[in-house]
């Protein structure tokens, strides 16, 4: 709780000085981030390679001098029945410095099984029948990456919102997208490994959707922007 409290301080001082302002950004210490210069693999849906999301990326390589190699394939999630699931994506990848499992929205809106937070760990034996869940897949995501280089760093973003129904904005409706978000949420907290939580925090709602949604799931090249702002925050400060 300790480090959620901090990470959000360090957001609301960055936004409320204009930290990405043109007159401001060049006396950021964006240089002494952990991050800077690092190599970047990226395995997501749709939302994590469309090329409007290059708005948000291009942040991360102008700030903070990544290089991104993007594995990402639109349809996919972490459920192994659900496009070319993330688990393959992760399977192909090399050594890189940084890992981003970017959650898409595929894994809810086609119904795939939430599972718990056990699903394929040592707490059922690695069990094969499991990966079937979002938990299952993300559990083999970070399991394999870690196979793949020891000395990984991984950050997780959570889903965004998608406006194809309630389910998929509202977080408190009954068996909605928050569900799988806090499942992402609950793995990344046994595991250790830092969260962005774009649901809550992208700022999207069914006030502005028209000016960050060029559908009821992706966002624009503005609405991208926004992203980027929130995830070189998150990138730059760990």
């Amino acid at each position: 709780m300790r480090g959620t409290i901090n990470y959000l301080v360090i957001l609301l001082s960055l936004f409320s000085s204009s930290v990405f302002s043109q007159n401001k950004i060049e006396t950021l210490p964006f240089k002494e981030s952990i991050n800077y210069c690092k190599s970047v693999a990226v395995f997501g849906g749709s939302v994590s390679v469309i090329p409007a999301s290059n708005s948000a990326k291009n942040m991360w390589k102008e700030y903070l001098g990544m290089t991104i190699t993007d594995y990402g394939v639109p349809g996919a999630g972490f459920s192994s029945l659900q496009g070319k699931s993330l688990q393959q994506q992760v399977n192909e990848a090399g050594i890189f410095d940084i890992y981003i499992l970017w959650a898409s929205t595929n894994d809810y809106t086609n119904h795939r099984e939430v599972g718990s937070y056990t699903d394929y760990t040592e707490f059922d034996g690695y069990d094969k029948n499991k990966l079937t869940t979002q938990a299952g897949g993300i559990n083999y995501c970070i399991k394999k990456i870690y196979e793949i280089n020891p000395h990984a760093v991984i950050y997780f973003f959570t889903s965004s919102k998608a406006f194809t129904d309630r389910g998929g904005y509202d977080p408190f409706y009954e068996n909605g997208m928050n569900q799988y978000v806090q499942m992402q949420k609950k793995i990344c907290e046994l595991h250790g490994i830092p969260v962005l939580d774009q649901f809550s925090l992208g700022g999207y709602n069914i006030y502005n959707k028209q000016l960050y949604y060029h559908d009821a799931i992706h966002m624009n090249t503005m609405g991208y922007k926004k992203l980027g702002e929130l995830q070189v925050s998150f990138l730059a400060f760990l």
